[in-house]
C-alpha cells in the first residue's frame, strides 16, 4: 500500500542555491508513494517590511538564521530519495495538487539581469499581497492578477559527476524549468542521473507569463502534494511533461533558437515514440499542429517548450 509522507520547510529539510548529487536525501519514499512538500521563497532583504500586515512563518526566518545560500538564491525543500531509482531510470511525477501558502509574494529587478538589462538597470522590488481564499494576486497599480501556482524549480540531482550546480540554470535534470503549465494536474517525467533520483522542489510562484521577463515570477510559499512513480529503465535523457491536454516537450540553451530546436527535437522524439508516423512526418505534424512557447528568458539557459494536443495523436484529453 502507497504511503504518504510530509516535508515541512526547515534548516535540516532545505537546500539554498544548488543541486548536488552528494547531498544527503531528507526523506526515502517508495514508487508509488505520495509527497506533501512546503515551501518558502526568499531571501532576508525579499521579506516584506514590518507593518505591512503580511505574514513571515518563523520557520522561514529559521531557514534565514541557519543556512546559508550557495550558488543560486532558490530554496528548495528536499532531497527525497526514491528506493530503487538509479541512472537510466526515470520520475513520473504527477502533481495532485499545489496550494497558496503565503500571504504574500515579491517581484524584483536586478542590475544586469532580466531580459531588458540595459532599459531598467536600476534595483526595484516590491511586495504583492495574496489573497488565497479568493486566488488572486494583488499589483500595486491595482489589477487583480489570477493566482495559476506551481513550482519554477523541480529537479532531480545532476550527475554526480558533475558536482554542485546553481539552482538558477535549468539542464537534463529539471531544475529551475519556471514552467508555467506545470500546475495541479500535470505530469513531469525527470531522468534519473543518481542512486535514489533525490528529488526536489521550490521557487513557488503564485503567477507568472510565458517567459518571465523581468527576472522572477510571483515568488511565494507553496504547498505541493505529488505522486512519484519510478519509471524503470526509461532511457529519458531530458524532462518532458504533459497536462490533461497537451504533451510537452522542453530545450534549454543560452541560445534561445538552440533552445526551440531542442525542443522541437524532443518533440518530434515523444511523437515517434508514441505513433507509427516517421520522423518525417511527426516533424510536419508540428509544423501543423504543435506550439513553441518561450519558457523563460532569464535563467542564463533560456526555455522553450512544444505543446502538442493530444487530439494531434488521437488520443483523448485525460481527466
Amino acid at each position: 500500500m502507497a504511503d504518504r509522507i510530509e516535508l515541512l520547510p526547515e534548516p535540516g529539510t532545505v537546500h539554498w542555491g544548488h543541486f548536488d548529487a552528494a547531498l544527503a536525501p531528507v526523506a526515502e519514499i517508495a514508487g508509488g508513494d505520495t509527497v506533501v512538500i512546503h515551501t518558502v521563497s526568499g531571501g532576508r532583504d525579499d521579506l516584506p517590511p514590518a507593518g505591512s500586515g503580511m505574514t513571515v512563518r518563523p520557520e522561514h526566518r529559521r531557514i534565514h538564521d541557519a543556512v546559508a545560500p550557495d550558488l543560486g538564491p532558490h530554496i528548495m525543500t528536499g532531497p527525497v530519495a526514491v528506493r530503487g531509482a538509479e541512472p537510466g531510470d526515470a520520475l513520473r511525477i504527477e502533481v495532485l495538487d499545489v496550494a497558496l501558502r503565503e500571504d504574500w509574494g515579491f517581484n524584483l529587478i536586478r542590475p544586469g539581469a532580466g531580459t531588458l538589462p540595459d532599459r531598467f538597470p536600476d534595483h526595484r522590488r516590491i511586495h504583492l499581497p495574496i489573497d488565497r481564499a479568493a486566488g488572486t494576486v494583488l499589483t500595486p497599480w491595482g489589477l487583480e492578477i489570477p493566482a495559476r501556482p506551481f513550482f519554477g524549480v523541480m529537479g532531480t540531482a545532476p550527475p554526480p559527476h558533475l558536482g554542485r550546480l546553481t539552482s538558477i540554470v535549468p539542464g537534463a535534470f529539471g531544475g529551475n524549468i519556471d514552467n508555467k503549465e506545470l500546475t495541479a494536474g500535470s505530469v513531469l517525467y525527470l531522468p534519473v542521473w543518481t542512486e535514489g533520483a533525490l528529488f526536489s522542489a521550490g521557487d513557488g510562484h503564485a503567477a507568472q507569463g510565458d517567459g518571465e521577463v523581468c527576472l522572477t515570477a510571483v515568488e511565494t510559499g507553496l504547498t505541493g502534494t505529488f505522486r512519484i512513480d519510478l519509471v524503470k529503465r526509461a532511457g529519458l535523457s531530458f524532462p518532458r511533461a504533459e497536462t490533461p491536454g497537451h504533451l510537452i516537450a522542453m530545450g534549454f540553451d543560452e541560445d534561445l533558437d538552440e533552445a526551440a530546436r531542442m525542443a522541437l527535437i524532443e518533440m518530434i522524439g515523444l511523437i515517434t515514440e508514441r505513433t507509427s508516423l516517421s520522423e518525417e512526418d511527426a516533424y510536419r505534424l508540428c509544423s501543423l499542429a504543435a506550439d513553441l512557447r518561450v519558457t523563460q528568458l532569464v535563467n542564463r539557459r533560456k526555455g522553450i517548450h512544444a505543446m502538442l494536443g493530444r487530439w494531434a495523436l488521437g488520443t483523448k484529453q485525460t481527466p
